[in-house]
């Protein structure tokens, strides 16, 4: 059964409002209420159709009265930042995120009209770290557990949202745990690194990133808001790709630093307004992460239409190329290849000195 009325936070950012304007579109739903605190521009009030705006805080206990009044049956909650940049300072975004999760939280326990719950987390809650397995199942947990930032807003989240699933059973939760976004139109972290000219990465580093294109965690979000799944799911697109193969594949210049230098750059790239990542962006800038879908593919019953590689490609259609692209792939393949041609003449060498039976051949030497 579809629901009658949905209620959206953080509608003014893109992700919000393209998820606003998919509901309101369908006209089994009887009303879609898009909560903010500031309101949309003008061209993305345009595309929120038939979509009511309401202008609220929900860190303020009068979410509540909203909830209430209108009847809403089911909640969304995308209003959760990821940069201090663009919440005003660590502080306003810790309460921002934690603090307001809470009081419509809160809310949602008080409204018996409230029948469906869906979360907008991310896969951050796994951490970043050398000892990380392959791919993160749904049922693990970090192996080093992120100490601040988004990721630790995160996972207390999360904790607060099974509390209050385990006050009101009778609602069905979702927890959606998405994967790094990236599109020609969402604005997210890594697309703004990626944007850079000269991208800087971490000296002997190469991270494994799997991406998720914004149409297909449009089409996840409204899937989730009017299906019935209920429990956490990883959501994310087949394959990935490295960090060097996606600078390479938009036309960057990578600029390999010292690991200790990534902080201090990263510190100056935030106050510069370039460029907003922290600390545990930098840790999955080098080690990266990778989740299992099994679970959104069998059970949640979707399967993203882009691949990583296919979304990062479109993404590259927005990019103009620093360098051409062609260019950076053939010098990073002879490059390549003549590290191998050393490589194996090294393993030449090395195989004819170990010969102790035998003089060694100077010719190959030589040639080598």
């Amino acid at each position: 059964m579809p629901p009658a009325v949905v209620l959206v936070t953080g509608v003014s950012r893109w992700l919000g409002g393209a998820l606003a304007a998919e509901l309101a579109a369908d006209p089994s739903i009887e009303r879609v209420l898009g909560v903010d605190t500031v309101p949309p521009g003008p061209e993305a009030l345009r595309r929120l159709g038939r979509t009511e705006f309401v202008r609220a805080d929900i860190r303020n206990p009068l979410i509540g009265k909203v909830i209430a009044a209108a009847g809403v049956d089911t909640v969304v909650h995308m209003n959760i930042s990821s940069t201090p940049g663009g919440s005003g300072g660590r502080t306003s975004m810790k309460e921002l995120n934690v603090i307001g999760t809470m009081q419509l939280l809160a809310a949602c326990q008080r409204a018996p009209s409230v029948a469906r719950l869906v979360l907008k987390s991310t896969s951050a809650v796994y951490g970043a770290s050398p000892r990380d397995p392959a791919v993160f199942t749904e049922q693990m947990q970090a192996r080093r557990v992120p100490g601040g930032g988004f990721a630790k807003d995160s996972l207390d989240i999360e904790g607060y949202v099974r509390s209050f699933a385990r006050r009101r059973p009778e609602v069905g939760v979702a927890v959606l745990r998405f994967t790094n976004f990236i599109g020609p139109r969402i604005d997210s972290l890594l697309t703004g690194f990626l944007r850079m000219p000269v991208v800087p990465t971490a000296l002997g580093f190469d991270a494994r990133v799997q991406l998720l294109h914004e149409d297909d965690a449009v089409a996840v979000l409204v899937k989730a808001a009017t299906g019935d799944f209920a429990g956490t799911v990883n959501v994310g697109a087949e394959g990935t790709v490295l960090l060097s193969q996606a600078i390479r594949r938009l036309g960057r210049v990578p600029l390999p630093l010292p690991e200790q230098a990534m902080a201090p750059l990263g510190r100056l790239t935030r106050q510069a307004r370039i460029t907003d990542y922290s600390p545990e962006q930098l840790r999955f800038l080098n080690f990266g992460r990778v989740v299992d879908t099994r679970v959104l593919r069998e059970e949640f019953g979707y399967t993203p239409r882009y691949t990583t590689a296919q979304a990062l490609s479109d993404y590259g259609t927005t990019v103009v190329p620093v360098v051409d692209r062609g260019v950076v792939g053939s010098v990073v393949d002879s490059a390549e290849a003549t590290v191998g041609r050393l490589a194996a003449a090294w393993g030449s060498l090395a195989a004819t000195t170990r010969r102790p039976s035998a003089a060694p051949d100077l010719r190959a030497v030589r040639d080598a």
